[in-house]
């Protein structure tokens, strides 16, 4: 199948496939005597895969070791369960963020209770007096902050 139709079939943006054969999570597909790009099943397989592991947040690394212990099905899966446990943490310390960001923004909020002109909004008052964190906890990044955000 063409890439149209492998994206189509995954409900994936094309440039996403794109982006993914450059990471090395899909294998390069067969050009055509053309050179179209030719996906198989296994294609369709694998990027349902990767898919399905950027939905539940996991970073390209994980999802790399992820897809090596899938290439070697004999080998022990005590890895992929220490992998999962490190992304569990992740996503609790993410959790941990998100309700702090949560009272920040409510703590805001309550700073201004009325229909006020913008001069004295107190919610405008109290961004402009407060200074941004400088440990850089204020907007998260993504669950596996490294100073970069997530990609893809």
């Amino acid at each position: 199948m063409k890439i149209g139709d492998l994206a189509k079939a995954t409900s994936t943006p094309v440039e996403t496939i794109r982006y993914y054969e450059r990471e090395g999570l899909l294998p390069a597909a067969a050009r055509t005597e053309a050179n179209y790009r030719h996906y198989s099943d296994a294609h369709t397989q694998r990027l349902q895969f990767v898919r399905h592991c950027r939905s539940l947040d996991m970073s390209l690394e994980e999802i790399r070791a992820l897809l090596a212990f899938q290439d070697a099905p004999g080998d022990n899966c005590a890895s992929v369960n220490a992998l999962l446990d490190a992304h569990i943490g992740h996503v609790a310390q993410r959790i941990r963020e998100l309700r702090a960001l949560e009272k920040q923004l409510k703590a805001l909020r309550s700073q201004c209770q009325g229909a006020l002109d913008a001069e004295h909004c107190g919610i405008l008052e109290g961004l402009s007096a407060q200074s941004p964190n400088p440990a850089g906890q204020g907007h998260l990044q993504g669950a596996h902050r490294k100073g970069l955000g997530r990609s893809a």
